[in-house]
């Protein structure tokens, strides 16, 4: 479960680079209500999708010849310097060094051994995210990537996560979810999917998957459609879990909603 009792290793930010950010905004604030703030003119136009003055995430203009649309996690680290060691010595790769973004704090940003793009954030003012776990919010993660054990042991070394594993409700098999190190399995925040599970998703290459609330996920799906999102996977349940679906928003930015079982009970 995400909580913004941000700990080491745990995700507290999430943004989406995207080649108009005017669209962006029209389409992320008709399928989950959000509003845009800037961050202010000397941000560059990066700024903060907002539910009821709140941060759930935030959001930039990206040329194409920059990087194709995507979503960004970010994971807390205390030391922005020491996690660029750790990825180097775990055969990740540093896109950005470690950068001060005034007094909020520093980011960077990795590809790790694989080829999955994260990033890293030392909190200064800012913290993380206002809110987690909520319909409109962040609310879980997936890793599709080619070595799930490699993946593990990478992200173990270099933010101290722990992984357990579950059996799938439909008997094919098992997931493994990750937690900070030391929170325990309540703490879970993503899960770790071999690429080849889901072709869709292999074509794309590996890459981290956002999860966020919604409370009714057919009616999201259907509204996200009408604003011009490709849907990747229609709704289907998943025992015990919740109700989900994927999606590309209309720069193809791929993300995915999850209807939890257990806001109804």
């Amino acid at each position: 479960m995400l909580t913004t009792a941000y700990v080491t290793g745990s995700p507290n930010w999430i943004d989406l680079g995207t080649p108009d950010l005017e669209v962006a905004k029209a389409f992320y604030g008709g399928v989950f209500g959000w509003t845009f703030r800037s961050a202010g003119p000397e941000a560059g136009g990066y700024g903060m999708f907002q539910l009821d003055g709140r941060t759930v995430a935030a959001g930039m203009t990206v040329p194409p010849e920059q990087g194709p649309p995507s979503w960004s996690v970010y994971f807390r680290t205390p030391d922005a310097d020491a996690t660029v060691k750790a990825v180097e010595q775990r055969g990740g790769t540093v896109v950005f060094q470690p950068m001060a973004v005034f007094d909020q704090g520093r980011m960077v940003i990795f590809l790790d051994p694989a080829g999955a793009g994260f990033a890293g954030w030392e909190p200064g003012r800012n913290k993380g995210l206002d809110r987690v776990d909520d319909p409109g919010s962040l609310c879980w993660l997936e890793l599709y990537t080619p070595e799930p054990d490699s993946a593990l042991e990478f992200y173990g070394d270099v933010f101290g996560w722990e992984n357990s594993s579950m059996p799938m409700p439909d008997g094919s098999g098992s997931y493994t979810m990750v937690n900070p190190g030391g929170a325990g399995e309540e703490a879970m925040f993503a899960g770790v999917v071999p690429l080849s599970a889901d072709p869709l998703e292999a074509a794309g290459g590996p890459y981290w998957l956002p999860y966020f609330a919604v409370a009714d996920c057919d009616a999201t799906v259907a509204t996200a459609q009408e604003l011009g999102a490709d849907i990747r996977m229609a709704p289907v349940d998943l025992e015990g879990v919740g109700r989900f679906a994927k999606l590309g928003d209309p720069a193809g930015a791929r993300f995915a909603v999850l209807q939890s079982f257990r806001s109804e009970r």
